[in-house]
């Protein structure tokens, strides 16, 4: 049941080239950052990742997009990275964009043993209907484009309503960032930080956590814990001192303060 891997490099060393990975996080908040990095260490290329953006250029998954160890990114958002905008526009990347509450789901259902669902998002767009372009060749032409999805009918809330079928995503690996976790893998996430996470661990065959507060089996809440350890195989201490970013800062004046020039 001692589920602890020494340090991170260990925990990740079996990821090989291809494999699948899920990550949890959103923007650059709940990330893995330290697995990430171990992976890159590592040397593992031609990844296929699942995560809801791609970090930045510099931070979070973002440095293995940077180093061309990702060939091919599932996700929601674009976000702030221009190295994801210039690999996907020049053909380096592969991309299957898909709208944000669908891949929280097709990640949910593949941890739970359900090969796919139905969902109105999407319906009446090319998410639906086909032709996303997926990657590009190098004259920015679409080379590879989303394939048309089955369309349903369905009586829900009193009505016909059209719905599209969503394949469940599963992958080789899964990596999370919790705050607080134990010897057998249970986790509690802080806040906000908690977004994708326990849906991408569920999704992974392989699940690797990293913890920055370690406590004794027993200390957690049973009705506390985010995700139970039946999901997580290797879980790693890093510590509360790890680095940690803003992807993008807003700030306003105080309610009466005057502008500055």
């Amino acid at each position: 049941m001692d589920k602890t891997c020494s340090d991170a490099a260990s925990a990740v060393a079996d990821i090989p080239d291809g494999a699948s990975i899920a990550a949890g996080g959103f923007g650059l908040c709940g990330i893995p950052v330290v697995l990430i990095d171990a992976i890159l260490h590592a040397g593992a290329r031609k990844l296929h990742v699942v995560s809801n953006n791609c970090g930045v250029e510099d931070w979070g998954l973002g440095v293995l997009l940077s180093a061309g160890r990702i060939a091919a990114m599932t996700s929601s958002y674009v976000g702030e990275n221009k190295e994801f905008e210039r690999q996907y526009l020049s053909g380096e990347l592969e991309l299957d964009l898909v709208p944000q509450g669908t891949l929280a789901e097709k990640l949910r259902a593949g941890g739970s043993g359900i090969a796919g669902f139905f969902t109105q998002a999407g319906v009446g767009t090319q998410v639906a209907e086909g032709g996303l372009p997926r990657r590009y060749d190098a004259q920015g032409n679409v080379a590879v484009a989303s394939q048309l999805k089955e369309v349903r009918t369905f009586t829900y809330a009193g009505r016909d309503r059209e719905f599209v079928f969503e394949e469940a995503i599963t992958t080789d690996f899964a990596i999370v960032h919790a705050r607080r976790g134990d010897a057998h893998g249970n986790l509690v996430f802080d806040k906000s930080a908690r977004n994708f996470s326990p849906l991408a661990a569920m999704a992974g065959r392989v699940c690797i956590a990293e913890v920055e507060q370690f406590v004794p089996v027993g200390a957690l809440d049973p009705d506390q814990v985010h995700l139970p350890g039946v999901f997580v195989h290797r879980v790693v201490k890093v510590g509360t001192e790890i680095d940690k970013r803003i992807e993008r800062r807003t700030v306003r004046l105080e309610e009466g303060a005057g502008s500055h020039a």
